[in-house]
C-alpha cells in the first residue's frame, strides 16, 4: 500500500517529505526541472516502500496511506501515480 500525497499540499510544496525519503519517491525535488511550476508534491506508488516516514514530517498533513485517503481526496492517488507517468513518457518530474 503506497502512500500518496492530497490536497493539502498544493501551494505549499514543504520539502521535508522529500528529504526523510529513504527510497527518493517524492517529486519533485527543489533542484528539479519544474518543482517552481509543479502546484504540489508526488509520491509515485511504484517506489513508495509504504515506510511512512513522510507522514510525520509534513507540515499540512496531506500524506495518507492509499487505503486511508479520506473520501474527497481519492482521485490524488491517480493524480500521484499520473504525475509519474507523464514523467516517463518524457515530460519532466
Amino acid at each position: 500500500m503506497a502512500y500518496v500525497i492530497a490536497e493539502p499540499c498544493i501551494g505549499v510544496k514543504d520539502t521535508a517529505c522529500v528529504d526523510v525519503c529513504p527510497v527518493d519517491a517524492i517529486h519533485p525535488r527543489k533542484d528539479e526541472n519544474g518543482f517552481a511550476a509543479a502546484t504540489q508534491l508526488y509520491i509515485n506508488p511504484d517506489d513508495c516502500i509504504d515506510c511512512g516516514a513522510c507522514v510525520p514530517v509534513c507540515p499540512v498533513a496531506a500524506i495518507f496511506p492509499v487505503d486511508d485517503l479520506p473520501r474527497q481526496w481519492r482521485h490524488f492517488a491517480a493524480t500521484n501515480a499520473e504525475h509519474f507517468a507523464k514523467a516517463g513518457a518524457g515530460d519532466s518530474t
